[in-house]
C-alpha cells in the first residue's frame, strides 16, 4: 500500500465529517443571523446540534455508506462474483434507508440488512435526511442516468459520493452513476462525477488548483451548460479577489448541486489550508453542511488528516468509526481481502 494512501483516505472522510459537523449547527440560518449568534466571522468552531457539539449529519452517514459499498464491491470482486460497484453501493443505501426507519420496495432490501456499518447505533439517528434519496430508495426501481427516477437536482447525490474518487477507478462515470441512484437530473449527478473526478486527481498527486483545472477541462463537452456555468462562475471568483462570505452567497445556496458544489470549488481554491476552507464554506444562509463537508472531502483529500484541528477531531462524532472505514477503504483499494463478516461480499 502506497504510504500516503491512508492518510489521503482519511483526510478525505474526516475532512468531509468535520465541514459537516461545523456546518450542521448553521444550516437554515441567513448570514447575518449567523453572524449575530456566533460574531462577525461567523461561526469558528462546532456548535450544539443534535443533542451534542460534533453532531455529523446525513451526508456523512451516506458518505460512510457509499464507502462500505466500495469495500464490499471489492470482496465481491475478489470473490469472483461482481465487477461493477454499483450494485453494492445501491444495497449499502438500502441500509442507511433501513437506518432512518423506513422501507423499500427493492427486493434486496430484506436482504442487504448485514455487516457492520448498519449496526451502529449513531447510524441510526435521523439527522435531517434528504426526502429525494428517501423517496428513490424507497422505489423497487434502481435510478439511473438513462432511467432517471426523478428530475431533482438537489445536493444529495453530490455530498455523499467522495470514496468514489478516492476509489479511483473510472472515477467521473462513477460518480455520475453513483449520484444518479438518486438525482436523475443532469446538474445533480454529473456534480458527482465532477467531484469524483477531483478527488482522484488529487489521490494522484494532483494539487487542489490542477486537479479542479484538469476535471473541468476534460468534462467541458459532457457537463451541462448550467452546471458548467456554475462551476466557472466558482473559478472565476476565486481570481477575481479576497475570499469572503459574500462572494460565496453571490455562487448559491448550496440546496442544489451546482451551487453546492460550485461553493466548494470556490472555498478550496481560495483556502490555503483545510480549517479556513471549511469555515468559509459554512458561512452562508444555505445548506452549510453539505458545502462543509464537499469543502472538507477535497481538502482533506489534499491535506490530509493532520490538517484537521485535533480539538475537532475529539469532538467528532463517529470519529474512531470514520477513520476505521478509511483504513479498510485504502486496504481494499490496495487488494486486501475485506473481513467478510464486516464487509459479505455482495
Amino acid at each position: 500500500m502506497s504510504s500516503d494512501l491512508v492518510p489521503r483516505f482519511a483526510g478525505c472522510l474526516l475532512g468531509g465529517a468535520v465541514g459537516d459537523a461545523l456546518g450542521a449547527a448553521v444550516e437554515f440560518m441567513a448570514l447575518p443571523d449567523i453572524r449575530i449568534r456566533y460574531g462577525p466571522g461567523g461561526i469558528q468552531d462546532f456548535g450544539e446540534i443534535h443533542g451534542r457539539v460534533g453532531a455529523i449529519t446525513d451526508d456523512t452517514q451516506m458518505t460512510l455508506f457509499t464507502a462500505e459499498g466500495l469495500i464490499r464491491a471489492a470482496a465481491a470482486h475478489l470473490a469472483g462474483t461482481l465487477d461493477d460497484p454499483l450494485a453494492p453501493i445501491h444495497r449499502a443505501y438500502l441500509r442507511w434507508l433501513h437506518s432512518q426507519a423506513r422501507v423499500s420496495d427493492h427486493p434486496d432490501f430484506e436482504d442487504a440488512i448485514d455487516g457492520w456499518l448498519i449496526r451502529i447505533p449513531t447510524l441510526h439517528s435521523q439527522r435531517a435526511p434528504g426526502a429525494t434519496c428517501l423517496s428513490a430508495l424507497a422505489r423497487a426501481q434502481v435510478g439511473s442516468i438513462d432511467r432517471p427516477l426523478n428530475d431533482s437536482k438537489g445536493c444529495g447525490g453530490v455530498m455523499r459520493v467522495a470514496p468514489v474518487g478516492l476509489w479511483g477507478q473510472d472515477p467521473f462515470e462513477l460518480g455520475c452513476r453513483v449520484a444518479a441512484l438518486t438525482h436523475g437530473h443532469p446538474s445533480g449527478y454529473l456534480a458527482g462525477g465532477v467531484l469524483t473526478s477531483i478527488v482522484a486527481y488529487i489521490v494522484g498527486g494532483a494539487s487542489v488548483e490542477d486537479a479542479i483545472g484538469r476535471t473541468l477541462d476534460e468534462q467541458r463537452s459532457i457537463l451541462n451548460d448550467e452546471l458548467a456555468r456554475a462551476l466557472d462562475r466558482a473559478v472565476d471568483a476565486a481570481s477575481a479577489g479576497p475570499a469572503n462570505a459574500e462572494t460565496v452567497e453571490e455562487l448559491g445556496q448550496g440546496w442544489v448541486a451546482e451551487e453546492a458544489l460550485a461553493i466548494s470549488i470556490y472555498c478550496s481554491l481560495v483556502a490555503d489550508d483545510l480549517v479556513t476552507g471549511v469555515r468559509l464554506a459554512v458561512n452562508h444562509g444555505g445548506d452549510s453542511d453539505s458545502t462543509g463537508a464537499i469543502t472538507g472531502n477535497i481538502l482533506g483529500t489534499a491535506y490530509g488528516p493532520s490538517s484537521i484541528p485535533e480539538r475537532w477531531l475529539e469532538a467528532l462524532e463517529l470519529r474512531d468509526e470514520i477513520s476505521e472505514i478509511a483504513r479498510d477503504l485504502a486496504a481494499a483499494h490496495a487488494g486486501a481481502p475485506p473481513d467478510p463478516s464486516r464487509y459479505p461480499p455482495r
